[in-house]
């Protein structure tokens, strides 16, 4: 972490207990879920209808069944959307919106895709498109959490990790790859995604800027679809 003068970043971090670590309990996965998802579960990302393999779905009442192998990732599947804070290298901190979408197939994977949009100081929406990323997702039978992440500014990763709880997931790089034309100075991460008590969605990633972990993205989402 940094020093004592903190970020907004910083205080943005979601409060996410990892205190559990042991193996993930399905069932308390599920339950939970169903509890959360009363007002979105009529709701579904859009579709084609005439492909001949099962269309993608963020909600776990439509399309095919979730593989038994992603279970302890069940939480996650959705559209969240939400605001969060940035603190890019050579930039000031500002705040953004943003989308997360988790859709599955009914293979053992989990589909992600991240759009944000830039706010104004007044914290309204500024229709320019921010950065994006988009990825997968999948978990073996010993809870070892496999993530591919390509980045719209130029980045390309792996990231490991495990679940902390029922609730919470940690993921750090394993391999990260820039390009020429990407952001400069930025470093491996270690990213937590976890759903807080009022069911919300909260994520952050620090990154390893010149030499030490910063705050770089943080975010709270409410689920909108699942």
């Amino acid at each position: 972490m940094t020093d004592n003068n903190q970020s907004s970043a910083e205080y943005a971090t979601p409060n996410i207990d990892p205190a559990n670590s042991g193996k993930v309990d399905p069932n308390e996965a599920v339950a939970r879920a169903e509890e959360a998802a009363k007002t979105t579960s009529h709701k579904n990302v859009p579709d084609f209808d005439d492909l001949p393999i099962p269309e993608d779905t963020a909600n776990l009442r439509m399309g095919p069944n979730l593989h038994d192998g992603l279970l302890a990732l069940l939480p996650l599947i959705g559209v969240w959307r939400g605001q969060g804070q940035a603190a890019h290298p050579g930039e000031e901190e500002f705040t953004f919106g943003q989308q997360i979408v988790f859709t599955h197939d009914g293979e053992n994977r989990i589909r992600y895709e991240s759009r944000t949009w830039r706010m104004d100081d007044d914290g309204k929406p500024v229709d320019t498109p921010d950065r994006r990323e988009a990825g997968w997702l999948s978990i073996d039978n010993d809870d070892n959490i496999e993530m591919t992440l390509t980045h719209s500014d130029g980045m390309v990763e792996i990231m490991y990790g495990k679940p902390l709880t029922e609730r919470a997931w940690q993921l750090e790089s394993a391999s990260t790859m820039v390009t020429e034309s990407g952001r400069e100075g930025m470093g491996p991460g270690k990213r937590l995604y976890g759903l807080m008590p009022n069911n919300d969605l909260g994520w952050v990633d620090e990154r390893l800027i010149d030499g030490e972990m910063r705050p770089w993205l943080s975010a709270q989402l409410r689920r909108v679809v699942g």
